[in-house]
């Protein structure tokens, strides 16, 4: 049994699926692990240290591999070369119809951890969790890096400088890390979102729950449900003065597969102090803020707005840590009896199945592809 970690060939991408200290876990458990080289050096991990952990360091790592692990998914050429029955652990793009026609057609086994089920028995392989974490906390030093003053109260002979404020909207695993952080480094924080579990986590990072009275969204995996028209707008207008009295403001809110709800306004952001600054973690998927853009800084009345992109990848060494542990514990669950066999009535493996086969066992995908069954 092989897994093979293959070199990230897109730019912005600088995690790495598995790092050294997750080979020796892999390889007591009866795996080989091949490492292309230089696959771990944009998160900071030499080949030696790759060697060092037990690893063969080659190119083609891939071919005749059991497992294939990566951040991204490959690219159709490279699909096309694998055998038959070989098993892809990685993230699917939001639509990913050629990478799921391409592995279909050559019968390879997709998993797409983004899909790992939001169950208690799946945290440790939950990496949309473990690099929302990585996001969260890059937020806050974005926030502080870019706005021209402190974030702690100073308190001096010469006068005392106030603290900053920040508000935070939505507090799920980015949200709550980026107000941790924030409160951290000293700012007052106060914090929204639309589920009721929220404010009782929000108080407990020491930040200040905001309550608009709108009647909770909870919905399923933890995430929050679509609002209305009606409703998204009453709720901008009830943070308008929230957000307009905020130094930094970091918004974190979306869900997977689906566009970001827009929670702020331009003519909100134009409302804010010369020198804000707004964090747009959600800018890939549509953005928070209206007029975000994902990979660029620009300036909406007197803010400067930061969008972000493939933000885990900004701190590379530690997303892949977590990222790798999360590929890590999901080939433990497959690995029965020293063999890679992984278990279709498991929820875990069913869930973020994509396709087995020649088939698409995904439904929602399958019906991107196909139309919905009858």
């Amino acid at each position: 049994m092989k897994i093979a970690v293959v070199r990230e060939t897109r730019p912005a991408e600088r995690r790495v699926a598995l790092v050294p200290e997750h080979v020796a876990k892999l390889i007591e458990l009866g795996y080989e692990v091949a490492v292309e080289p230089a696959a771990g050096e944009r998160a900071l991990f030499s080949d030696d240290q790759y060697r060092d952990a037990g690893a063969e360091v080659a190119w083609g790592a891939d071919h005749a591999a059991t497992i294939v692990a990566s951040v991204q998914p490959l690219e159709r050429e490279r699909l096309q070369r694998l055998h038959a029955g070989t098993a892809l652990m990685s993230f699917l793009p939001t639509n990913p119809p050629d990478v799921v026609r391409t592995a279909t057609r050559a019968k390879l086994t997709v998993f797409a951890m983004e899909l790992i089920p939001r169950i208690s028995r799946a945290q440790s392989m939950d990496a949309l969790s473990s690099q929302a974490l990585v996001a969260g906390y890059r937020a806050a030093i974005v926030a502080a890096e870019r706005l021209p003053r402190f974030f702690p109260l100073n308190m001096t002979a010469a006068g005392t400088v106030p603290p900053a404020q920040v508000l935070v909207l939505g507090a799920g695993v980015a949200g709550l890390q980026a107000i941790a952080t924030a409160k951290r480094l000293g700012a007052v924080v106060k914090a929204y979102d639309v589920r009721t579990a929220a404010a009782e986590e929000i108080a407990s990072m020491g930040a200040i729950p905001i309550e608009l009275e709108l009647g909770t969204l909870d919905g399923a995996g933890g995430y929050a449900r679509e609002m209305t028209p009606e409703r998204a707008q009453l709720q901008r207008d009830l943070l308008a003065p929230y957000v307009a009295a905020a130094d930094a403001l970091i918004t974190t809110a979306a869900v997977p597969g689906r566009t970001a709800p827009m929670l702020v306004s331009r003519s909100m952001v134009e409302q804010m102090k010369a020198g804000s600054v707004v964090v747009d973690l959600a800018s890939e998927q549509g953005g928070n803020v209206e007029g975000s853009v994902a990979g660029t800084e620009l300036t909406i009345g007197d803010a400067l707005v930061w969008g972000g992109a493939n933000v885990p990848s900004q701190m590379a060494g530690p997303a892949s840590r977590l990222y790798g542990q999360n590929i890590a514990n999901l080939i433990r669950l497959m690995t029965r009896n020293a063999a890679f066999d992984p278990d279709f009535d498991d929820e875990i493996v069913r869930g973020c199945c994509v396709t087995h086969d020649g088939s698409v066992l995904h439904e929602p995908t399958r019906a991107l592809l196909e139309g919905p069954s009858a």
